[in-house]
């Protein structure tokens, strides 16, 4: 076995990426980068019913968005089944293996048997050592592994600890169907062995597969490689993570406004955790991941936490960095196509400068865009309920006051100026700030939040600003 560390993600092209395989991919990607190793991708691809060319295409866009990117191309575990064939053939050679004839009335009858001796349904074995000869004519064997029949095969997991599996439990399995269809406990063995796997990373409903697995290893005397199963996501209440408690691709979390290294990092500290560290950049992560500091238990996925994280990464995040993937996730948002009509190069210079206010308010992308609205609106200005409720007469005889010595700057127009000429206008006329800002902003924005308002008249400029309270005071 090299030194050197190969890990894969292989996910079942049956939907999306969900997010307890994105996790899955993470942790695989994270051990690979910190450890200076690869990462490969295998599309186990061998369920033709279930499998479709729209969902692997999903999950490639899914990791490729996420930043997870694999080492080579992704291998079709499809496409292997001829080698899947050989080996599963040459353990029979060795006498690993063997043909199994019975029908599957047959192998009916011998579950039924078992269940009415109230014992487990196991194949028992009844071709293990008879010889070939006495194969019916005609008949196709499926093909049955030899698995040990007494004592125990140990799984050394670097999160479980060490499982031990009595031999007895594991019957001897099939790992060539009769039509000649490798089976997936048989085909994952050996596309890890020939893929140079040197560490299996996946979720814990893999563990008992983990020791079937190792049966395999050791009959073709293969090095076993390193194993880790990760414990499954579960929603807020505890239970096992389903499409309500948020189970669902990682393309709807692009189209819900999450940032992706803000996701990346909420899914890391699901089962894993480096100190008190809550906000990690996807450089940290590499850093200081180690597959055998997860925990055993179950993580829960908390929608709350999600946001408030995407939050505190969209503020961290440089304003020409944060401009250029909200841009680029425009498609996808809720109100974002919309909006991205309308991004001309006077408004994307708007939409920059307008950045470091939006963002103190915006936890997602999708707040970003309603956010924004202000700049993109249509005059003259439709304004929200709280916002036309501002406006009375008090408020407007104010606006026209707050116009008249806003007309007045001279020169530069920038926040400052702007600021300076409103608060010598309260001053003198008697009025509290608040009393002069919260009407330009209702007249400025058509609603009663936004970013600062001497923020806003320096993104919006001289002539629409002024235009913009014109359109309230005429």
């Amino acid at each position: 076995m090299s030194d050197k560390v190969v890990t894969r993600f292989a996910p079942s092209p049956t939907g999306y990426l969900h997010i307890g395989g994105a996790r899955t991919a993470l942790f695989n990607w994270l051990y690979a980068r910190h450890t200076g190793g690869t990462m490969l991708l295998r599309i186990e691809d061998t369920d033709r019913e279930r499998s479709t060319e729209a969902a692997t295409a999903a999950i490639l866009d899914g990791l490729t968005w996420l930043g997870l990117s694999w080492d080579g191309d992704a291998v079709s575990q499809f496409q292997r089944a001829p080698r899947h064939r050989e080996v599963a053939e040459e353990l029979v050679r060795m006498g690993k293996a063997y043909y199994a004839y019975e029908t599957p009335a047959e192998l009916e009858a011998m579950r039924e048997a078992a269940r009415a001796k109230g014992l487990p349904p196991r194949y028992n074995g009844q071709w293990r050592d008879r010889d070939p000869s006495e194969a019916p004519a005609g008949v196709k064997g499926a093909i049955r592994i030899k698995a040990p029949t007494e004592g125990v095969t140990i799984v050394n997991d670097r999160v479980q600890g060490e499982v031990r599996f009595p031999n007895k439990d594991l019957d001897d399995f099939i790992i060539l169907r009769s039509d000649g269809v490798p089976t997936y406990m048989h085909a994952v063995v050996v596309d890890d062995h020939d893929m140079g796997i040197t560490h299996i990373i996946r979720g814990d409903d893999h563990l008992t597969n983990a020791a079937r697995q190792t049966v395999i290893y050791n009959a073709m005397g293969w090095d076993v490689p390193s194993m880790s199963h990760i414990p499954l996501i579960h929603g807020a209440d505890g239970a096992k993570l389903s499409k309500r408690h948020g189970a669902l691709g990682v393309e709807a979390y692009r189209a819900m406004g999450y940032l992706p290294e803000a996701l990346l990092n909420y899914l890391a500290r699901l089962g894993w955790s480096h100190g008190d560290d809550e906000v990690m950049s996807v450089k940290d992560m590499v850093a200081w991941f180690d597959i055998g500091d997860v925990n055993k238990g179950a993580a829960r996925f908390d929608f709350a936490k999600l946001e408030a994280l995407n939050g505190v990464h969209m503020r961290k995040m440089d304003d020409q960095a944060l401009f250029d993937i909200f841009v680029a996730t425009l498609p996808y948002l809720e109100g974002g196509p919309a909006l991205a009509a309308k991004l001309d190069g006077g408004r994307k210079a708007q939409l920059l400068a307008a950045m470091p206010g939006l963002k103190e308010r915006a936890k997602t992308l999708v707040e970003l865009v309603d956010g924004a609205a202000f700049l993109f609106a249509e005059r003259p200005l439709p304004l929200d309920e709280k916002a036309a409720g501002l406006l009375n007469a008090d408020a407007r005889a104010i606006l026209r006051g707050a116009h008249g010595a806003l007309s007045a700057i001279e020169g530069d127009w920038s926040a400052a100026s702007a600021e300076a000429s409103i608060r010598d206008f309260a001053l003198a006329g008697g009025h509290k700030l608040g009393a002069v800002a919260q009407p330009l902003r209702a007249a400025l924005t058509g609603r009663s939040t936004s970013p600062g308002v001497f923020d806003v008249l320096a993104v919006l400029g001289r002539q629409e600003s002024l235009a913009r309270i014109g359109d309230q005071i005429d």
